[in-house]
């Protein structure tokens, strides 16, 4: 068997078959092309890496984030409504869920402190994988960041109630009275 067999050089009772019509052949081809390794001239590539020919690096474009500055004279509501946005616009599933549905238990119950802190937890870390991790226990938790709301947010997302979280909460329930 070479690079260049064909399914009736391999199986010829197959091909003898497939000879009365184009239907089986077509099914017979595609079937052992799929099966067959095609040798390839390109190396195996995940992505494009810019035209530098070694791992240098020096074609990553890395932008700075600006730095997180507290808010102190933001009013309490305001806070709070930009919370939910930020807690719900994370550009990850993982943490839109998981930051969307505690930001609706939570962040009505919360005080001006733990706002603050929420507030520098989801938006101080550059990235969004380590609050993830933080949350579910993956990695250890920087003591910048440990503190109650942190504590709040690792409960959370064990989810001992069992619910099913597969998709943001509506925002219909910003308009009902508080409880």
């Amino acid at each position: 068997i070479s690079i260049r067999s064909t399914p009736s050089d391999i199986f010829p009772a197959a091909g003898a078959r497939a000879r009365g019509t184009g239907r089986k052949e077509l099914l017979s081809l595609s079937s052992w092309a799929l099966r067959t390794p095609r040798p390839s001239s390109l190396p195996a590539r995940r992505c494009y890496r810019g035209d530098s020919p070694v791992d240098s690096r020096k074609d990553l474009l890395e932008i700075p984030l600006p730095p997180w500055e507290e808010r102190p004279d933001e009013p309490l509501e305001t806070k709070r409504a930009r919370l939910l946005y930020e807690s719900r616009k994370r550009g990850m599933l993982e943490n839109c869920l998981l930051l969307s549905l505690f930001a609706k238990e939570n962040l009505n119950s919360m005080t001006e402190r733990q706002l603050n802190l929420y507030d520098r937890l989801i938006n101080e870390p550059s990235n969004d994988w380590d609050i993830y991790y933080w949350a579910t226990e993956a990695k250890h938790t920087p003591e910048v960041f440990e503190n109650d709301v942190m504590v709040m947010l690792r409960e959370f997302t064990k989810n001992k109630n069992k619910e099913q979280r597969l998709r943001q909460p509506d925002l219909e329930y910003l308009f009902e009275p508080p409880r």
